[in-house]
């Protein structure tokens, strides 16, 4: 596999498992990536929120851990890349706001670069337009969303992820290795 050069989209309360495992995990497999957010700088720290399955109506939430950026988002230019990794949690609800994230997020869509959205990370894609026409999966919660903007909301199990194309989406963290799979075939 030829390493990759891989953009991530981050924000405060990502959720901790779905940023901190795939970003050691593609470098792992040699890649390079990029993690950023809008308006910090490299060095700087986002908060993470842990989300769990308890057996409640929804997931539970819970303080994690601070995970550095290690590039800064007014530098990167989205050309310079040929990934992109959207993790989920709450960071994705103010991140669709930002016009700049978007035209990251269209810029991956309209080039057919792969894309891996795990979560409530199906909202940025959802406000960036780019789910039409497209299967994707996310949290249950963001099936109107998807729906919405024309896409198609697969229900998997919650260890299952789905490829349409160069879109790589799942469900939760709990989805990791299947999800990680796909991205990384789709990857080449």
């Amino acid at each position: 596999m030829t390493a990759k050069k891989i953009l991530m989209l981050v924000g405060d309360f990502v959720e901790d498992y779905e940023v901190m495992v795939p970003f050691q995990a593609l470098q792992i497999a040699g890649h390079h990536v990029d993690a950023v957010c809008p308006d910090k700088t490299a060095g700087q720290t986002v908060r993470t929120a842990i989300h769990d399955f308890e057996g409640d109506q929804t997931y539970t939430e819970k303080r994690g851990h601070n995970f550095a950026v290690n590039a800064t988002f007014a530098d990167i230019k989205a050309e310079d890349y040929d990934a992109l990794v959207i993790p989920g949690g709450r960071a994705p609800e103010y991140l669709r706001l930002n016009e700049s994230v978007l035209a990251i997020v269209r810029h991956f869509a309209d080039t057919k670069k792969p894309i891996a959205s795990i979560c409530h990370g199906a909202q940025i894609l959802a406000a960036a337009g780019v789910v039409r026409n497209r299967k994707v999966n996310a949290y249950p919660a963001c099936a109107p969303e998807i729906t919405s903007g024309g896409g198609e909301y697969v229900s998997l199990p919650f260890e299952g992820a789905i490829t349409d194309g160069n879109l790589v989406t799942g469900p939760a963290w709990t989805a990791h290795v299947e999800w990680l799979k796909q991205f990384l075939a789709v990857l080449g």
